[in-house]
């Protein structure tokens, strides 16, 4: 059995890190950041559409490369480790996730071609507030295709030209594909710790709404699935930003000097720098698992994604706060780049649910699957 990437994707992987060091630096990062008229970096995203990578994981009969959700978690990881400042992942993890999963025939090619040539930059809103999602506490409601409520924070809902939104319908609930260039949708930009990747809140008056796919009443259903999906992919950007943390930490360990030797010699560093490495392994064989059973469709996607999830989460925000440890007074300071990948992990971190939902999840896969 083999538990690693083929030599192609190898090589998908190691172009794409060429690509990025090159086109996506901390420069491009922090002009976003220091920009608050910036909501992404537009050079950047231009680039990597130019690159095809949104259509990796569309097949080709829809405008896509057709190469897989494996080629798609390796370019994820990637993005990750540049913390790129583009709405890449909620048009490839979210958006376009949900149109291939639940969207008819029609659907499929009306909007897939326009997510891989970046026509289309989607978006998906589901959450109404703090506290968790669920059919009893959802209040953004269709009747008659037009959608009323609000929905907040959106990621990326401030730049998206489109939105997969849950929301009721009758005694159901549904994902409806909204165009956000309507009059009857009003947004507003919020702030957020991080402010290389841009939130809003999203309302709607009555906006023209329609349903993916043809099943009625099943939405909350279909939600789960494209989040199990999408936290694969996300876990894979958690994993790229913990890895470039974890090489941060040792090359400035390597460099530092104090009293005439490398910092990394003392024995405190040496096991910071030894429980980074191992919660990122952990990551690491959690998250493959979840590739595996994401380009698999496999029976046991929603434990592996929920597995991928929690230990991700817990890699990144981990080597995030030891990376500005091991740079001691300069890693708190607003020139080193340490603080990047410590904003970048406390957003993924509650992206698509916090730990504590997905430790929920994976335990209630885990009993699932025992009972069976």
């Amino acid at each position: 059995m083999n538990f690693d990437f083929s030599d192609d994707q190898k090589f998908l992987r190691d172009e794409a890190r060429k690509f990025l060091g090159a086109q996506c630096t901390s420069a491009h990062v922090r002009a976003v950041l220091d920009d608050d008229s910036m909501t992404h970096n537009g050079e950047v995203w231009q680039k990597i559409v130019e690159m095809g990578w949104l259509g990796a994981a569309i097949p080709e009969e829809y405008g896509g490369l057709g190469l897989g959700m494996l080629e798609l978690c390796v370019i994820a990881e990637e993005l990750g480790r540049v913390l790129a400042p583009v709405p890449f992942g909620s048009s490839a993890y979210f958006f376009a996730e949900a149109v291939k999963l639940a969207g008819t025939e029609e659907q499929k090619a009306e909007y897939l071609p326009k997510v891989a040539d970046g026509t289309i930059i989607g978006c998906i809103a589901t959450t109404e507030g703090p506290g968790p999602l669920s059919a009893a506490s959802l209040q953004a409601v269709v009747k008659d295709g037009k959608l009323s409520g609000t929905k907040v924070p959106v990621t990326d809902g401030d730049i998206a030209t489109h939105a997969a939104v849950i929301a009721k319908e009758g005694s159901g609930t549904g994902l409806y594909i909204v165009e956000l260039n309507q009059d009857e949708v009003s947004r507003t930009s919020l702030k957020t710790l991080e402010p290389t990747r841009s939130h809003a809140r999203i309302s709607f008056d009555g906006a023209k709404a329609t349903r993916l796919g043809q099943e009625t009443g099943n939405g909350m259903a279909l939600l789960d699935q494209v989040m199990n999906r999408a936290a694969v992919l996300l876990a894979f950007e958690q994993l790229g930003g913990a890895s470039r943390c974890l090489e941060m930490a040792t090359e400035y360990a390597k460099e530092r000097q104090a009293f005439g030797r490398p910092i990394g010699g003392n024995q405190a560093i040496k096991h910071k720098l030894a429980d980074m490495y191992v919660k990122n392994e952990v990551a690491r064989s959690n998250a493959y698992y979840g590739a595996w059973a994401l380009s698999t469709d496999a029976a046991e996607l929603p434990e592996a994604a929920a597995a991928a999830r929690v230990a991700a989460s817990e890699a990144f925000w981990f080597a995030s706060k030891e990376n500005i440890q091991t740079h001691g007074g300069m890693g708190f300071t607003w020139e080193v780049d340490c603080h990047l990948y410590y904003r970048r992990a406390k957003l993924l971190a509650v992206q698509a649910g916090s730990p504590a939902v997905w430790k929920e999840k994976l335990v209630s896969a885990l009993e699932a699957r025992n009972a069976a």
